[in-house]
């Protein structure tokens, strides 16, 4: 997203809310790599959501997480 995301009215959004909520975070790292979510099942149930940040502060939906990490079935021994 590089310098990009810096002009991005979401990017502001997102800070915003999460200095509101008192996240004060750190300004260590490179600050270019954005993250994701994933739940994966065991065997060969494979990926049951995934969530990739679009822009940085994309928040995963907790609800649709803890859906996801229901599905999962145990694996047969």
């Amino acid at each position: 997203m590089m310098l990009s995301g810096f002009f991005r009215l979401g990017v502001w959004q997102n800070f915003f809310r999460a200095w509101k909520n008192g996240y004060s975070g750190n300004l260590e790292g490179e600050g270019f790599t954005l993250g994701g979510v994933y739940v994966i099942g065991a065997g060969r149930q494979g990926v049951l959501l995934e969530h990739r940040e679009k822009e940085f502060g994309d928040k995963v939906s907790l609800p649709s997480v803890l859906e996801a990490a229901e599905k999962i079935k145990p694996e047969a021994s």
